[in-house]
């Protein structure tokens, strides 16, 4: 027999509630489960970043295995991160084996770490929970805005914050394009069929022009269209939110 299927909740409104989490978390433990894909579908992207002296925070990290499989390639200083506190307990006992993972219940949206705490910041599908409910993409998010406040604060000079996720340039890299977080943009693919994103924030570079006025529409807009609606995969629950942001 092949394993559950995962429970889906009664709305994507849930995905953004940590009460929900909680209690998947109490049911589920350790068990892998990844958002986007594991570590393999985007591996060549995601370490062209990285060095292996590279201290990490992993934002939400639920239980996917993705701090695990770094820690294993040689990553040996990783931090994650997950409001769930059944979450961080059962990932803590699976993986006390291996020193250099460190686990903390802490939002995402208060870190509590010092300015320039990390060369590396990394979120997948942590945004996309929290913006699950956002219906205007050219609205500011206010979860976003405090999440990406925060990134930008404990990141070195020069250092990196990748953030995975489905949804497209055209709406979600016009909220990463403000000057006010002191970093670069830019975006690669992966993927077969359905593409997903990482997005990649440069700390102490400067926005292209074509960013910076990209950033500028977010607070300006002009007749925006219709954004594309997506509903949940019953499969792998890839798609978290109603609209592309």
């Amino acid at each position: 027999m092949g394993e559950p299927r995962r429970r889906l909740p009664d709305s994507n409104a849930r995905y953004g509630e940590r009460s929900f989490w909680e209690s998947r978390y109490r049911d589920e433990g350790a068990t892998p489960a990844e958002w986007f894909g594991g570590l393999d579908s985007f591996r060549e992207q995601l370490e062209a970043e990285l060095s292996p002296t590279d201290r990490i925070l992993v934002l939400g990290c639920g239980n996917s295995a993705l701090s695990y499989d770094l820690y294993q390639l040689g990553y040996a200083d990783i931090t994650s991160i997950d409001y769930s506190e059944a979450c961080i307990a059962s990932m803590q006992d699976c993986y006390a084996c291996c020193p250099g993972l460190h686990w903390s219940v802490m939002d995402a949206r208060a870190l509590a770490f010092r300015d320039g705490s990390f060369d590396v910041v990394l979120e997948k599908g942590t945004l996309d929970s929290l913006m699950v409910e956002e219906t205007d993409p050219w609205h500011v998010s206010r979860e976003a805005r405090i999440l990406l406040e925060q990134v930008s604060r404990v990141l070195r000079p020069k250092g990196c914050f990748i953030s995975i996720t489905f949804a497209q340039p055209h709406f979600r890299k016009r909220h990463y394009a403000q000057p006010a977080y002191g970093w670069s943009t830019r975006h690669v693919t992966y993927g077969s069929g359905f593409h997903y994103f990482l997005y990649i924030m440069q700390k102490g570079e400067e926005l292209s022009p074509s960013d910076l006025a990209l950033g500028r529409s977010l607070h300006s807009p002009l007749s925006p269209p219709t954004p594309t609606r997506h509903l949940q995969d019953t499969e792998g629950e890839n798609f978290l939110s109603t609209i592309d942001l």
